[in-house]
């Protein structure tokens, strides 16, 4: 019997419907072919691209703001946080502070904007023989006016030390907790300035698996967080009683007990949710505050100084193929996944 735990759904497009705190999320998954000498796309599968805004999946892939490697070139941002969860394949990030890292395999780049950074997310095509599939989440986050012009950060979250759950009583059920607890396992620590830093916000980010013959229980939370399920992988869902195709944004009552069943194919969902800031809005491409006047200041601001510059000889810069796994921040301390295993 279906219940009233269901607020509203909404179809999934290039850009997912968000509810505050979060302000944008997109989904992207590429079947890109084997790369060529530069970690690129071979020039001969290029034909027929709008090379610099192809969005077209043509071929099962995009290049989007990239030329011969996949990605998006150096773009400012102000105001907010990018979280960008990469499932399959590798990015190379590069950023004005002189910072690079190369991640994937499951792993997150969380990053804090604020007063201003420049930054490039290129995905190189390490394999020459095979292909490339690559597979991400990048949801945008808000921050608190008081937060808006704090330093800019990026911490890495490596996939090995991200929390997977798999109930015991529930066969056929993973979830992997980017940030927000649950019985006691606890995901590593976003950047300290972040809304998620905030024990107010009482932020998740979730994803949930469920083979077929699965079914799993959302807990409830307090009765003023925005909650949203959103089904990217699968055939149909029952849930809260109610059948859900596909392809669709499901918005919850937060303090409600939501059973999730599978009966079909194996399914997928993110889950976002968090307390809202409660905030004015104002946006302009990739600046977000809290009136226009900010927003002009954010245009006037990157044009005078670059939000630091660019260090790097190109747009989107791709490092070499046999880095592994890694990031180099600003004051030359180097992170990988295995020094974050040694020191925990």
């Amino acid at each position: 019997m279906a219940d009233s735990s269901i607020i509203a759904t909404a179809p999934l497009g290039m850009h997912w419907p968000t509810l505050d705190p979060f302000l944008f999320c997109a989904y992207h998954k590429d079947a890109y072919p084997r790369g060529n000498s530069n970690m690129g796309v071979p020039r001969e599968q290029l034909v027929g691209r709008d090379i610099g805004m192809d969005f077209s999946q043509k071929d099962g892939w995009s290049m989007y703001h990239g030329d011969e490697v996949p990605g998006f070139p150096r773009h400012p941002h102000r105001g907010f946080e990018t979280v960008t969860l990469a499932r399959q394949g590798f990015i190379d990030h590069s950023d004005s502070l002189g910072a690079t890292a190369r991640f994937g395999e499951g792993d997150v780049q969380w990053m804090t904007a604020g007063r201003g950074i420049v930054h490039s997310e290129m995905f190189p095509l390490l394999q020459s023989e095979r292909g490339n599939p690559a597979e991400l989440f990048q949801i945008w986050l808000n921050l608190p006016a008081a937060k808006k012009m704090v330093d800019p950060h990026f911490s890495m979250l490596w996939s090995g030390a991200i929390p997977r759950i798999r109930p015991a009583h529930r066969a056929g059920v993973e979830l992997v907790m980017v940030a927000g607890m649950l019985d006691g396992a606890l995901p590593p620590a976003p950047p300290p300035d972040s809304w998620a830093s905030d024990p107010r916000s009482e932020l998740r980010i979730w994803t949930l698996k469920l083979e077929s013959v699965a079914r799993w229980r959302l807990p409830s939370s307090a009765s003023d967080l925005s909650r949203v399920l959103y089904f990217f992988s699968g055939n149909e869902l029952r849930v809260a009683g109610q059948t859900v195709s596909a392809g669709h944004a499901i918005q919850l009552a937060p303090d409600a007990e939501v059973t999730v069943e599978n009966d079909g194919e194996p399914a997928e969902l993110l889950l976002l949710e968090g307390r809202p800031i409660g905030e004015p809005v104002a946006r302009h491409g990739p600046f977000v505050m809290n009136t226009d006047a900010e927003i002009r200041q954010a245009m006037s601001d990157f044009q005078a100084t670059g939000f630091g510059g660019w260090p790097w000889p190109s747009d989107g810069p791709v490092h070499a193929r046999t880095e592994g796994r890694q990031a180099r921040y600003p004051d030359g301390s180097l992170a990988t996944p295995q020094l974050s295993e040694v020191a925990e």
